[in-house]
């Protein structure tokens, strides 16, 4: 089975130093970049985090404090990375409550500009739990009849995750093999959140609002002007660097309008 692409489809899997996508950093970074022919690409680089790594996390993916001392930083890598994804449509297992934040999080921090502009986000767990809800090592024996060979390690899962929806896109009749309806079975997830964490979300009418919090469903431009200090709390407060940049993007566009 092979997708009918127009433009390369990039998987990304990170191996990090925990989960909380505000506080915690990359470790290892795994895109298998699929291309129009079906031809594949991948690169894996090891970082250095600057930070310790979770003892959760190492029990997970063995990767050391001392394994990634000597690696470059994410600032270091984040322009190859950048290049290797060019023009690319993204895809990849809980990429977007947990890679694509992330990812996002370390781009602000080294003041890299990476846009999703243009692009189509295919989150294949999301197949999965729509179709059969369970995890990626069962998502793999069930569409595979395979065992991942180096689980928990970024490689091994994005090698796994590609072949996965190969096998759903060949499996389900009602998936179409191309990026733009494979996008539409997954609910458009990021037509419907401003900010990738969704604490900003649009409601029906396409307006931004809150999705969190004492202020959830509000539009977030008129609780700015009744309650502008709400806005400084976010500021000051452990949210992803992302849901801060979108809102700040937000309250400076209110004000250029109602000047």
């Amino acid at each position: 089975m092979n997708l009918e692409l127009t433009k390369p489809l990039a998987f990304i899997d990170l191996e990090t130093t925990g989960l909380s996508i505000s506080h915690d950093r990359i470790v290892e970074i795994s895109i298998l970049k699929l291309m129009p022919d079906n031809s594949k690409d991948i690169l894996t680089l090891r970082v250095n985090p600057e930070i310790k790594i979770s003892a959760e996390s190492i029990g997970i993916h063995k990767i050391k404090d001392e394994d990634v001392k000597d690696e470059p930083t994410f600032a270091k890598i984040a322009k190859k990375v950048i290049n290797f994804i060019a023009n690319s449509d993204l895809s990849g297992y809980n990429i977007v409550k947990f890679d694509l934040p992330l990812i996002m999080e370390e781009f602000l921090r080294a003041n890299v500009e990476f846009s999703l502009e243009g692009r189509k986000v295919i989150d294949v767990q999301h197949i999965f739990h729509k179709m059969e809800k369970r995890d990626l090592s069962a998502a793999y024996k069930f569409y595979c009849n395979k065992k991942i060979e180096k689980k928990h390690s970024a490689e091994g899962d994005i090698i796994a995750t590609q072949e996965v929806l190969l096998a759903q896109v060949g499996r389900y009749k009602i998936l179409e093999n191309n990026v733009d309806s494979l996008y539409d079975f997954t609910g458009k997830q990021l037509d419907k959140i401003v900010d990738l964490a969704g604490r900003i979300a649009y409601n029906n009418d396409g307006i931004e609002i809150f999705n969190f919090g004492k202020y959830k469903g509000k539009i977030v431009t008129e609780i700015f002007e009744k309650d502008s200090a709400y806005y400084g709390w976010i500021m000051r407060s452990d949210f992803p660097l992302y849901t801060k940049k979108k809102l700040t993007e937000l309250i400076l566009k209110w004000k250029s309008e109602n000047r």
